[in-house]
């Protein structure tokens, strides 16, 4: 009796390996490019693949670290990537400037409704309103994305010139402190949370988010590769929905969600990345603009006009064309996507 017993328990263990080996090769890979490396707003991506959300939508997630927007459209471009997390501003850049690619990525869901750029300063320096920035030293990384549309900003609070001073990102809260320029240009969930690890009190600190002052850029979003898209459109579908769960869940209780970061990169300061993703979702994910529309989604108008602006900004080579950047065939129900943000 015990060896038939041993002889069907070994039975049915292998049947359930071979059932879990069938289960895991069922699902379909997609490899996820960040914009940035792992802090607070990563949990809305990370979360879900620790909790096998993805998986159980039929999807094997892996997420990686990015250095930039700009980095993460590249490499989903290349189709070294399958899908990522970028600026819809760098989105749209390359499309323009890259008139004849085959791989132009597209977004695909809205995630940051504002872009979350700001203009930063210290009350030291006198600066409490845009036009105060008429002829100080600014300074960013070239390519940071308030710098590059700081011509919006300038345009819609009429700010005289200004001059930029560049440095690596890691210096440029530094630089401010320091008193090696006036302001800087940068996240406001970045910046204003380096600047007190720098030493500065959040209470001396004067932001200008530019979504507070004339310009309705959108933020990141959600982009594919036109690969997937063609290849596979339900795999598409079924991430975006598992991330939809997995926001909702992040959002409820975003304290919890930093030990997925955490388990991602060691070192990560906990209450630091906690108050970096509240302020996240705060200002660019739940703000007052998103609740109007509707997480996720994009309004044709908001879209035409940012492709006009980042066109004259960013001195593309051709125009943008909001049509080909954006598609949202693939989002949830509306219904699904309304249960998604907090309550206000």
């Amino acid at each position: 009796m015990k060896k038939r017993s041993f002889l069907q328990s070994a039975a049915l263990l292998a049947a359930a390996s071979t059932f879990s080996l069938a289960q895991a090769q069922t699902l379909t890979p997609i490899k996820f490019q960040l914009d940035w490396r792992f802090e607070g707003p990563s949990a809305l991506f990370l979360q879900p693949v620790a909790k096998g959300t993805f998986k159980a939508a039929g999807l094997d997630v892996a997420v990686d670290a990015g250095n930039g927007s700009g980095g993460a459209v590249q490499r989903v471009a290349s189709g070294t990537y399958d899908m990522g997390f970028a600026d819809l501003a760098a989105v749209m850049e390359f499309h323009a400037n890259n008139p004849d690619a085959q791989n132009k990525p597209v977004a695909v869901m809205m995630v940051y409704n504002n872009t979350p750029a700001s203009v930063m300063a210290l009350k030291k320096s006198g600066i409490t309103k845009p036009a105060d920035l008429a002829g100080k030293k600014l300074g960013a990384p070239v390519f940071d994305a308030g710098r590059r549309a700081f011509p919006i900003f300038q345009k819609a609070n009429g700010i005289g010139a200004v001059t930029w001073t560049a440095m690596d990102p890691p210096l440029r809260e530094t630089m401010l402190v320091r008193g090696d320029v006036d302001a800087i240009t940068g996240f406001t969930f970045t910046s204003l949370l380096n600047l007190e690890a720098r030493g500065a009190k959040a209470s001396d600190v004067v932001v200008l988010p530019y979504a507070d002052f004339g310009v309705k850029l959108y933020g990141n979003v959600i982009i594919a590769s036109p690969k997937l898209i063609k290849e596979n459109p339900a795999a598409i579908k079924a991430f975006l929905s598992a991330f939809a769960k997995g926001a909702k869940e992040v959002m409820a209780n975003p304290a919890a969600s930093i030990e997925h970061v955490k388990a991602r990169d060691g070192i990560v300061n906990v209450p630091l990345e906690t108050r970096r993703l509240q302020l996240a979702i705060d200002t660019v994910i739940n703000s007052p603009d998103a609740r109007a529309e509707g997480f996720g989604q994009a309004k044709p108008g908001r879209l035409s006009l940012m492709a006009s602006q980042v066109s004259d900004a960013f001195n593309t080579k051709t125009r943008v064309n909001a049509d080909d950047v954006w598609n949202g065939s693939f989002l949830p129900p509306a219904a699904e996507l309304n249960t998604v943000l907090p309550k206000k």
